[in-house]
């Protein structure tokens, strides 16, 4: 941590989230450099708020301001002697999946695959997903699936498609020619689930049978339902999402088919495009309030 301030002679640090990187924050704040905490939320049974973590709170407390997404945060670092330094912002990541979904480039074989039919998108999905999910799709011809798992290796793949019962094809060897052709698309590649979700019906959000849900915010800015195994604890925006009855927690097949049948209604999916649209209404502009406060004259 040293040799890297040393060498990067940096004016400022930020750090994101659940980061708290205490050797670098030591050194940043011995030699006078401002840390910056943002998007950061705390729950109380962090080792900050324990007895034991005295150390370990002494470091946030050289933190020069927080950017916090909610008002617990604020009680819990008050807890800890941290006050004046707090501000509630919001998570930046409502203003990053609103500009991605800006920005979505159009994918013209996915567009094929789904065209004129009712497809879900699965995506950063585990085999605990895929077992449910694949079993279902097997017995619905009525459901398309594009599916991409989270971890994309040759093992996995061919996991996947053994468990598939229905005409399935990889991304990478699909054509827009042939893609129509079938019934399940593998994406077999990073970087295009973003953009693909806008292609679902509905989408699945892979993660919640294991430590936690991966990023439901890229599935549910396109206001669409979104589904998800039972561990979000660590997520307020998809507890918020279940609040507000926009993404729903599921255990088994019996739960999936309710649900799909339940937003096989158009006025069910307009309800919950309006309620999912005015939660982002409401989360967005964090962005733009830290940069005006680290940089009011620019």
């Amino acid at each position: 941590a040293r040799r890297f301030v040393k060498l990067a002679h940096p004016e400022m640090a930020i750090f994101i989230k659940y980061e708290f990187w205490r050797n670098y924050i030591d050194v940043l704040h011995h030699k006078g450099i401002p840390v910056y905490s943002v998007s950061s939320i705390f729950r109380p049974g962090q080792i900050f708020f324990q007895w034991y973590g005295r150390s370990y709170a002494r470091c946030l407390r050289r933190i020069t301001h927080f950017f916090v997404q909610n008002r617990l945060s604020v009680k819990l670092l008050s807890r800890i002697g941290v006050k004046d330094n707090v501000t509630v912002t919001g998570d930046t990541r409502f203003d990053r999946v609103i500009d991605i979904r800006r920005a979505a480039r159009p994918l013209p074989l996915v567009e094929r695959f789904a065209q004129g039919h009712t497809v879900l998108v699965a995506g950063s999905t585990w085999p605990p997903d895929e077992e449910i999910l694949l079993d279902y799709v097997n017995r619905h011809p009525d459901l398309r699936l594009v599916i991409a798992p989270h971890v994309v290796s040759a093992g996995h793949l061919k996991e996947i498609e053994s468990r598939i019962t229905r005409r399935s094809v990889r991304y990478s060897e699909a054509t827009e020619d042939s893609v129509a052709d079938f019934d399940v698309l593998i994406v077999d590649s990073y970087g295009l689930l973003s953009s693909i979700y806008r292609y679902g019906r509905y989408a699945w959000v892979g993660g919640g049978f294991g430590k936690s849900v991966h990023n439901t915010l890229e599935a549910a800015v396109y206001g669409i339902p979104v589904f998800f195994g039972p561990e979000i604890h660590k997520h307020r925006e998809v507890r918020e999402l279940v609040a507000r009855s926009s993404g729903f927690i599921l255990h088994d097949q019996a739960e999936l088919a309710q649900l799909l049948d339940r937003f096989s209604s158009l006025e069910e999916c307009q309800a919950l495009r309006t309620r999912t649209e005015a939660y982002f209404a409401e989360e967005r502009g964090a962005t733009e309030e830290i940069l005006y406060d680290l940089f009011p004259e620019e």
